[in-house]
């Protein structure tokens, strides 16, 4: 219970600091007031500086290009992939905006209007009612707000937004920027109106309209679909052909990746092993919420690890990849939904099966949107992005396979010595994979790397809990490399010796003699690369007119002295 003398003591002191002091009085556990402000990895919505470890937020772009376009009266784009860091470099181009005292800048998000659809009548009001609020909060100035419920819900939704924007400019004094977000959630013809009525005010910036408006989402606004009932559809280019520039937010450098986690050295003196950062940059390429959530992963969620005083190991770090993995968190599983999507899937099959012909038919829009989505990167090469989408993606492919295949046990495969038996493993494969391939590729989107899929399935059921399973592929590469690490001391597990097995996996294309020699190669030089001292290689063979017994077989190969064992499947 507060006292009255405790909230007459607290009378002059600011909001903030009342809330923070009665929470502290409610709460005997609470921590110490010093430790409250301890700042942490941010893995959920915008950056606040004074509770999370971050960069420069300005850093993230091409601050003075922004401001040139600002002064040239340009209205222009900001796209990046879900939680790139979009919204926190919005409001901290908002905050510069308004500082400099040159501009009145206000940001919104109008995601709220997309529960309207193609209804126009109702997303282009809740656009309206979300800009004039957020024009309210940041600019303190109300008046806006007042005349937009008093009256200015009264024109037609066709001209709601241009009246709302024009009577912004006209009663503020100085020239007016937006920053809208999430502008590419809306659809249809709410995303069509509100489209044409900024550009309808275009030609009375600055005096009667905003000098200056960013339209911020996941997309640019040329892979925008427009579609209109009885129309065909129409692109964002053809209509908000005002677009001066796209700008593209980018992810974090390998540099800026290390400074953000050794903020937290700094600010607690914990310590990471230096092998640490390869892996982090590999798993997560500078992906601004994947390196967030793999430091609050093993910082955190680690709860050894929240004794600051114990450094933090590769092991730990590792362990903490495979449960951010695990866990299907928002950003994960709004990945895996996208590849449902038709033109995700056109782009993806290429690169799960390596198979460059897959893409002879592609169209550059699709390439160009899944790199848009961030799952693919163009640059010097087409390929998943990083580490950990190579992980997740398989594994949401074939989880529903890999939680249904029946009567396999690991225990099944483990020697007396704690190793796994891999023959043994194969050989169950190729007998699960004679019985049900044909049956369970029928329910897989991906059909063309329903082979690889379905023994990645197999063996994360196999290995789940236990072990760690690493996939590596792109585009040309024909062929799957997988990399099965597993412990041999069950008291140490994965902090002790490790077996490491090799598994090549690629596509009958030619004549077999020339696939295997091909195959060895491969699979030797990855064995090298990895320090892999077991390996296998699989061949699928897909003709149909094949007859199993000739498809499943089994021998030993060797190259340079190094042995590998060739599958049939």
């Amino acid at each position: 219970m507060i006292s009255a003398g405790n909230d007459k003591a607290l009378a002059g002191a600011p909001a903030p600091a009342r809330i923070a002091q009665r929470a502290l009085w409610r709460c005997p556990l609470a921590p110490e007031p010093s430790t409250i402000m301890q700042r942490f990895f941010n893995n959920a919505g915008p950056i606040k500086p004074q509770l999370h470890y971050h960069l420069p937020r300005l850093q993230r772009l091409d601050w003075e290009e922004v401001q040139q376009l600002i002064r040239e009266q340009r209205y222009f784009v900001l796209h990046a992939p879900r939680q790139t860091g979009k919204t926190s470099t919005l409001l901290a181009m908002m905050q510069a905006l308004n500082g400099c005292g040159d501009y009145a800048c206000a940001y919104a998000n109008i995601e709220g209007a997309q529960a309207a659809r193609g209804d126009a009548t109702q997303g282009i009001p809740a656009a309206c009612s979300a800009i004039a609020r957020s024009i309210e909060d940041y600019t303190q100035n109300p008046a806006l707000n007042q005349w937009w419920m008093q009256g200015g819900r009264q024109h037609q939704a066709q001209d709601q937004l241009t009246q709302l924007l024009r009577h912004w400019s006209r009663i503020t004094t100085q020239p007016t920027v937006l920053l809208l977000d999430e502008v590419d959630a809306l659809v249809g013809d709410t995303l069509i109106s509100l489209l044409r009525q900024i550009r309808a005010g275009y030609a009375q910036r600055p005096e009667s309209f905003p000098q200056s408006i960013v339209l911020c989402g996941v997309r640019d606004v040329r892979d925008y679909r427009l579609e209109q009932e009885g129309a065909q559809v129409i692109t964002g280019g053809s209509t908000f052909n005002i677009k001066a520039e796209s700008l593209r937010m980018g992810n974090f450098t390998e540099a800026e990746t290390r400074a953000l986690w050794l903020q937290h050295t700094e600010a607690t003196g914990q310590m990471f092993d230096e092998a640490i950062f390869p892996e982090l940059w590999e798993d997560s390429r500078g992906q601004p919420w994947l390196v967030n959530a793999l430091g609050y992963e093993v910082t955190w969620k680690n709860r050894a690890a929240r004794d600051r005083s114990q450094p933090i190991g590769l092991i730990d770090y590792q362990a903490a990849r495979e449960r951010l993995i695990q866990s299907r968190a928002t950003h994960l599983d709004q990945l895996s939904d996208k590849l449902k999507e038709p033109r995700v899937n056109r782009v993806l099959q290429g690169l799960l099966t390596g198979e460059e012909d897959s893409l002879d038919n592609l169209r550059m829009d699709d390439q160009q949107y899944v790199e848009d989505l961030g799952l693919i990167v163009t640059r010097p090469g087409v390929r998943i992005s990083n580490r950990i989408y190579q992980e997740i993606i398989p594994r949401e492919l074939s989880w529903i396979a890999q939680t249904r295949i029946p009567n396999q046990e690991p225990a099944w495969y483990i020697d007396p010595d704690h190793s796994l038996n891999m023959p043994k493993l194969l050989a169950a494969f190729q007998q699960f994979f004679r019985e049900h391939s044909d049956s369970w590729s029928e329910g897989f989107d991906y059909k063309e790397a329903a082979p690889q899929l379905l023994m990645q399935a197999f063996l994360q059921r196999i290995i789940n809990g236990g072990g760690r399973l690493t996939r590596e592929y792109g585009l040309g590469r024909k062929r799957t490399d997988l990399l099965i690490e597993w412990p041999l001391d069950p008291e140490q597990g994965m902090y002790g010796p490790l077996q490491r097995v090799v598994i090549e996996l690629k596509l009958l294309r030619g004549k077999l003699d020339a696939v295997i020699q091909t195959g060895l190669a491969q699979t030797q030089d990855y064995c090298r690369r990895v320090g892999a001292d077991e390996a296998h290689l699989v061949i699928f063979n897909r003709n149909p007119k094949v007859s199993w017994n000739k498809k499943i077989w089994h021998k030993p190969a060797s190259l340079e002295g190094f042995s590998i064992g060739v599958w049939g499947a």
